[in-house]
């Protein structure tokens, strides 16, 4: 039995060893393009009176630490698929597949993440969700800055659902790097994607709404859609409003780039 534990553990060594190494680089890379390109366009900053750089080193200190808990997640949901552990098969992998478990992937984890998400900000919860929420003006380096408590309640989505889903591994892969640039994104703090696509009556969110989470604390709970928050009465009301604001200086800076040629 110790002998038949030990080789398992020695086979999932290395694909979690793998995983933790690409999503550190992928924090860092992801990180620093978006820092350069935010120096360039202060003007888009969310929160102009805060300055949420100060705690770089915190969140990059906690963030190192937590995607060891992240990285078990998707490594130990990728090692379940491979040893036929679960409940359903993966599909065939083919187009088709490819884009419906995406979909359906993606739709689930945001539940998940919502009711997540809402389970932290409980009275017993939220002293391991608090680390995250030092960060009131969020940073890409704050994307993972959260007690492993947190990471694990939020990231175990990437074991339960090759359990529960068909979804073959390259997906469930791409769907984690998606979750990456999303909520490194997510996490600026600087607005460049605020459209009619991101307010009402699309369900899609841009930039402003996680940063409202974690300006105003009692809103926009959900990751990649607004559904939930809506339906359940946690959309922040001033988000549609300021998603506008957003929209509108970003029609300024396009006309301002043309008027030279005209």
């Amino acid at each position: 039995m110790l002998d038949q534990a030990i080789s398992v553990l020695l086979e999932f060594l290395p694909i979690y060893a793998a995983v933790y190494v690409i999503n550190v680089f992928l924090y860092f890379a992801t990180g620093w393009v978006l820092v350069q390109i935010q120096n360039r366009h202060p003007e888009r900053r969310i929160q102009p009176n805060r300055r949420g750089e100060k705690r770089m080193w915190k969140e990059i200190r906690a963030s190192v630490l937590s995607l060891t808990v992240t990285a078990g997640c998707l490594a130990g949901g990728i090692f379940l698929s491979l040893k036929g552990w679960t409940l359903v098969a993966p599909l065939e992998l083919s187009w088709w597949s490819a884009l419906l478990m995406f979909a359906v992937s993606i739709l689930a984890f945001d539940t998940w993440f919502y009711w997540g998400h809402r389970f932290m900000h409980t009275k017993a919860m939220y002293r391991f969700h608090a680390e995250h929420h030092r960060s009131v003006a969020p940073t890409v380096w704050s994307t993972y800055s959260d007690d492993p408590v947190d990471a694990f309640v939020m990231q175990s989505y990437y074991l339960w659902a090759v359990i529960f889903l068909p979804i073959p591994i390259p997906v469930l892969i791409v769907h984690r790097l998606w979750d990456h640039f999303n909520g490194t994104i997510g996490h600026s703090g600087f607005e460049f994607w605020a459209s009619p696509m991101s307010r009402m009556p699309s369900p899609m969110v841009c930039v402003t709404f996680h940063d409202q989470h974690h300006s105003r604390f009692r809103y926009n709970f959900a990751n990649f859609f607004s559904f939930w928050d809506r339906v359940c009465g946690t959309i922040d009301p001033k988000y549609d409003e300021q998603v506008k604001v957003f929209e509108q200086l970003g029609q300024d800076d396009e006309a301002k780039s043309v008027a030279p040629g005209e």
